[in-house]
């Protein structure tokens, strides 16, 4: 299974579509991109990760206390999940999904995203296959 995020950045968030193997599936949010791929600083808790391409798996989560997505090998980062939320004050670094954006550039009905998206790529993996994102820059 191919996830792919093509993220738009804002002055103080990263907006962004997720689709799986080429479908839309949600729209997502992020802390502000700060282009660590081209070597610039990360601030803890409030930078998106670097552009690339990750492995993702779902296991437990310690603090969400629940099977969660979970991306893999994130240079300089630890413990990214996809999961729900609204603003980036809910993101430290994880990716959430959410069905709309309102005015304010907060995603809405997060929870209705998550739960259509964590059943999709659960079963891929009892499938046997590999699940990957790809996150990139959009144009």
């Amino acid at each position: 299974m191919k996830l792919r995020l093509v993220r738009q950045s804002l002055e103080n968030v990263t907006l962004g579509d997720l689709y799986i193997d080429g479908v839309w599936q949600c729209h997502t949010l992020e802390d502000v991109d700060r282009r660590l791929e081209e070597g610039c600083a990360k601030i803890r808790g409030q930078t998106a990760i670097p552009l690339g391409l990750y492995r993702v798996t779902i296991d437990f989560s310690q603090r969400f206390q629940r099977p969660m997505l979970h991306v893999l090998d994130v240079c300089g980062f630890d413990g990214i999940r996809v999961h729900a939320g609204n603003g980036t004050c809910d993101t430290e670094g994880c990716i959430l999904v959410g069905q709309d954006i309102n005015a304010a550039c907060e995603l809405v009905h997060s929870r209705w995203a998550l739960d259509a998206l964590v059943p999709q790529v659960q079963s891929a993996i009892d499938r046997g296959e590999d699940v990957t994102l790809s996150v990139e820059r959009g144009s």
